[in-house]
């Protein structure tokens, strides 16, 4: 006996370059018509901006579908979470009369908690690599995903059972002090007051507590409108993407399904976000990176600065090598192309095809870092187009600027659903809808 198929009314978001591609956006305006959404990896290194009413909003934790009243968020298992972060958010929000009620945020109850060796070990680290650097954030995302993957990690779960956090809290921190003092030369940490103010915390937190997997699986076969959000972008895949230059976990569409904890079979459809050029903030491969005075103007009229950092992201031409592999691994059925607007007055317009290394042409992204940051740049040349129009169709656009669009489908061969041609909530035209 089989079972019976379920008709899932499911999309998953993920970022289809180096992350800042502009999802928190894209998420905001799909949860409008959607009943839960997610955020099923990463941790509060991720930061996606939302401008609604003309008021920005910066959201490291809480899914982007928060400010829309009656929605369920959802924090899934594969998330690492810092648990004063979270609170700080929750608290900055229903100060602003969201979230009013506890079961409108559930947070997975088999997450893995950010703690204070884990922020402490990974600003040392970066500290000593120096020149060497990685790029990380600081916020101790690297070392919770360490110790999860050891089996040491501590979940939200123990931090509500006292003694099994007191045994475990007690263990790390046995460990932890020693690794701190003698190999990163920084001072030991207390068991008293984390113990103290981590347990208070975790009352906080009880109301949101919840078997994650088994609520978005009902939820689901109830045919309810489910939306997954990735955090951080495919090239940052820490088995998919620029290696050792990566985020800790991973960010293809498959890793909703793990990070959440549902069937294969629930995923209906897959949409990738992607600017109009390129972006990617911290060390590693660029391939396609612009120097001088065009790549400042990105940055200036991108207003291109990590929302979680502050860090001046690094801005380049459109890669279509990069994006063709986000498609490839996540099996994405549509793109939307944000911050077209940015592009206007620039002329020509450059995208990359493919790259020249060791004397051919390829047209993927290599596995070796060395070979990746060698590479040149195989460019194309179109003409650029003025101002946009802030229309609501495709036919408003300019002709040049419907070309270039036109362009990225034939390169990437994903049809282009959404196009973002503002900051604003409105200023997004719908082509195709991803949610079907």
């Amino acid at each position: 006996m089989t079972a019976a198929r379920v008709d899932a009314k499911t999309l998953v978001v993920v970022g289809a370059q180096w992350g800042d591609e502009g999802k928190g956006k894209i998420v905001d305006l799909l949860a409008e018509r959607s009943d839960v959404i997610v955020r099923f990896q990463g941790g509060n290194n991720a930061g996606h901006t939302l401008v609604v009413g003309g008021e920005k909003t910066v959201l490291h934790l809480v899914p982007s579908g928060v400010l829309h009243r009656g929605k369920v968020c959802v924090i899934a298992n594969g998330v690492v979470v810092d648990p004063l972060v979270l609170l700080e958010e929750v608290d900055a929000l229903r100060a602003r009369g969201f979230l009013p009620h506890d079961e409108d945020l559930r947070v997975g109850e088999q997450a893995h908690l950010i703690l204070p060796y884990h922020k402490a070990i990974d600003l040392a680290r970066e500290r000593l690599r120096g020149q060497g650097k990685i790029g990380t954030t600081g916020r101790g995302i690297g070392p919770a995903y360490e110790d999860k993957m050891a089996r040491i990690g501590i979940r939200i779960v123990d931090l509500l059972e006292e003694e099994t956090f007191r045994r475990k809290l007690r263990a790390n921190l046995e460990e932890k002090n020693a690794y701190l003092r003698a190999m990163l030369g920084e001072q030991a940490l207390g068991f008293d007051e984390i113990f103290e103010s981590y347990r208070a915390i975790g009352e906080r937190l009880r109301p949101h507590v919840t078997d994650t997997a088994r609520f978005l699986d009902r939820e689901i076969r109830r045919g309810r409108r489910v939306l997954f959000e990735g955090a951080q972008g495919t090239m940052l895949d820490v088995d998919h993407g620029t290696y050792p230059f990566v985020t800790s976990s991973n960010c293809v569409a498959g890793a909703a399904l793990a990070g959440s904890g549902i069937a294969p079979s629930l995923v209906a459809r897959t949409l990738g976000i992607t600017k109009a050029y390129t972006t990617r903030v911290g060390s590693g491969p660029f391939p396609t990176e612009m120097e001088g005075e065009l790549g400042e103007k990105l940055r200036r009229d991108g207003d291109e600065y990590g929302a979680t950092t502050g860090r001046a992201r690094r801005c380049g031409w459109f890669d279509a090598v990069v994006v063709r592999h986000a498609a490839r691994l996540s099996g994405l059925d549509g793109l939307a192309i944000t911050k077209l607007d940015v592009l206007a007055g620039i002329d020509p317009l450059r995208i990359c095809v493919a790259y020249r290394s060791a004397g051919e042409t390829i047209d993927h992204v290599p596995a070796s870092v060395a070979r990746l940051g060698a590479v040149e740049p195989v460019y194309e040349d179109l003409a650029g187009f003025g101002e946009l129009s802030r229309g609501e169709r495709l036919n408003d656009l300019p002709v040049n600027a419907r070309r270039y669009l036109e362009r990225i489908v034939e390169l990437t061969g994903v049809p282009v659903q959404i196009v973002s041609v503002g900051a604003r909530r409105e200023q997004t035209l719908v082509i195709d809808d991803p949610l079907g």
